[in-house]
């Protein structure tokens, strides 16, 4: 094969290969959600019940562990990044594993990486915190979250890909409302719509 042929060849595999990425999640703005950017999550329904995502106590007389709420009023809450599993790649994209984390500290002195955590007494899943960046492959599994888009914005899901042999459970993020009126990210079959503030 002639080299002009082979490097034609190559080239075209790779515009073929770079169009075949996923759509990138964007903001409210229309810009593309970047890696280590800090962002809000907000429910994408106007007027609707509740506000942005917050650290918030799992029940009213324990203050840690932390779980991932919804604030009750319709202020941001805390700020996240998120992080894909390839951390070389900027741009955030549709169905691609990712770590999400609130910015700062926590007064329960764990990481701020939300993970997957089964209730045992409420038999249900919980979106919670202590989770661990990176490192994908069987033992980080319930710390990995993708989004996919919906009418109405952007939902949360939880179906890693980071692991080829591992059985995973693949759910929407929904809100659940406890017995105490927490607002609490689980996995649910009717999904929480969101959009992103920078």
């Amino acid at each position: 094969m002639k080299p002009t042929i082979l490097l034609s060849f190559l080239f075209i595999l790779c515009v073929l290969s770079a169009n075949s990425a996923p759509d990138a999640v964007l903001d409210v703005t229309g810009k593309n959600l970047q890696s280590g950017i800090k962002y809000y999550i907000m429910p994408a329904a106007r007027g609707g019940s509740g506000g942005g995502i917050a650290l918030g106590p799992t029940s009213p007389n324990k203050t840690c562990p932390l779980g991932v709420t919804q604030l009750q009023t319709h202020k941001n809450g805390l700020p996240l990044t998120f992080t894909p599993v390839n951390p070389k790649k900027r741009v955030i994209r549709l169905s691609t594993d990712v770590n999400i984390r609130f910015s700062g500290p926590n007064s329960c002195n764990e990481s701020n990486i939300w993970k997957l955590k089964y209730d045992e007494a409420m038999k249900q899943y919980f979106v919670t915190v202590g989770g661990v960046e990176g490192n994908p492959g069987r033992v980080t599994l319930d710390n990995w979250f993708k989004i996919e888009k919906v009418d109405d914005g952007y939902k949360l899901i939880f179906c890693p890909t980071v692991c080829n042999y591992c059985k995973v459970l693949c759910r929407d993020v929904g809100i659940f409302i406890d017995d105490n009126g927490i607002r609490r990210l689980a996995l649910s079959d009717v999904p929480f719509p969101v959009i992103f503030y920078r």
